[in-house]
């Protein structure tokens, strides 16, 4: 097991949403923020190999967990599939070579539920990463992912790079992105539903036809997880994180509107697509490997998440990409 308390760690979008909760988790194992650097877009393009270099030259870290990362609902992948290819993927190859050259104790890659194949088995299983192509509208995305995992695979058995690889399902909770074009379903429907109800509005119109399943993790317990896996993980095997239980998008919404007390009528726009049909993970393996198990119920986080939001409007974060 890796004692964290004396290195010095490198969070790649540890400003972010995930990562504040990430750096919280440090903080609970003693680990000084003096030890720990969070580099910020504004001072260092992880997708442009010299800011990579100067990064490695500042903070000059044992640990990387890398969490930054360019991603959005579908939409955002729609609109963006060239982009949130190439920025994942560079970002990435870049941290790992540059890591690999200056001797990193240990690389955490954060993955994605989205390199899972369109109609894998429900639930997941790591073991089915590979068995076809993702869902369309996240391909690139996922994909660019995935193929982090191979590389550090290669990595820890040419150059022995300690790693780990962790793989969450959707995430939510305070602080999340709940600009309505590049968020995730669950915040943007509680901004959807807020706003509705404060607006007086008698419907409100979802994408798709409700039918998909998802699952949903806790930010909290989702950091907790990779911090976990950042102690205990020397080798990239890919560990799911989630709860193991998940709900359509039509029974989603409604609790989110019953949550966020919206009255109104909840009408489908199928045209949209729906997106992956199911996704549930199996957490067997993070349990077995690490001893992690997520923590918090859905409807105490959900309403954990409303509450911040509705007492934190100022605070929403709009994203941009390009």
């Amino acid at each position: 097991m890796l004692d964290l308390t004396h290195k010095k760690i490198t969070v790649t979008g540890g400003a972010g949403f995930l990562g504040r909760f990430v750096l919280d988790a440090l903080r609970k194992r003693g680990v000084d923020d003096a030890n720990v650097f969070v580099p910020r877009r504004k001072d260092y393009d992880l997708t442009v190999e010299a800011d990579v270099v100067r990064l490695y030259d500042d903070a000059t870290p044992d640990v990387v967990i890398h969490l930054a990362a360019e991603v959005g609902g579908i939409g955002a992948n729609r609109d963006h599939p060239g982009r949130f290819f190439f920025a994942n993927a560079a970002m990435g190859m870049h941290l790992i070579e540059i890591g690999r050259q200056r001797g990193l104790q240990k690389f955490v890659q954060t993955g994605t539920v989205c390199a899972y194949p369109k109609f894998a088995p429900v639930p997941f299983n790591e073991s089915d990463l590979w068995n076809g192509f993702p869902e369309e509208t996240n391909a690139p995305y996922g994909v660019a992912k995935k193929a982090l995992f191979v590389m550090l695979d290669g990595y820890r058995r040419e150059y022995g790079l300690d790693s780990s690889v962790v793989v969450p399902v959707n995430l939510y909770g305070p602080h999340d992105n709940f600009d309505l074009h590049s968020s995730h379903v669950i915040p943007a429907l509680i901004r959807k539903c807020v706003e509705a109800r404060e607006n007086g509005d008698d419907h409100m119109t979802c994408w798709g036809t409700g039918s998909a399943s998802r699952e949903f993790l806790y930010v909290e317990d989702a950091a907790e997880g990779i911090v976990v896996a950042t102690e205990k993980m020397d080798d990239p095997t890919p560990l799911n994180l989630g709860t193991g239980a998940e709900i359509t998008i039509k029974n989603l919404v409604e609790l989110v509107a019953k949550h966020c007390r919206f009255e109104g009528e909840i009408r489908w726009d199928a045209t949209k697509p729906d997106g992956q049909p199911r996704r549930c993970l199996d957490t067997t393996k993070a349990t077995e490997a690490m001893g992690w198990t997520a923590q918090v119920g859905f409807e105490e986080g959900l309403q954990r998440t409303i509450t911040w939001f509705e007492q934190n409007r100022g605070d929403i974060r709009e994203v941009v990409y390009g």
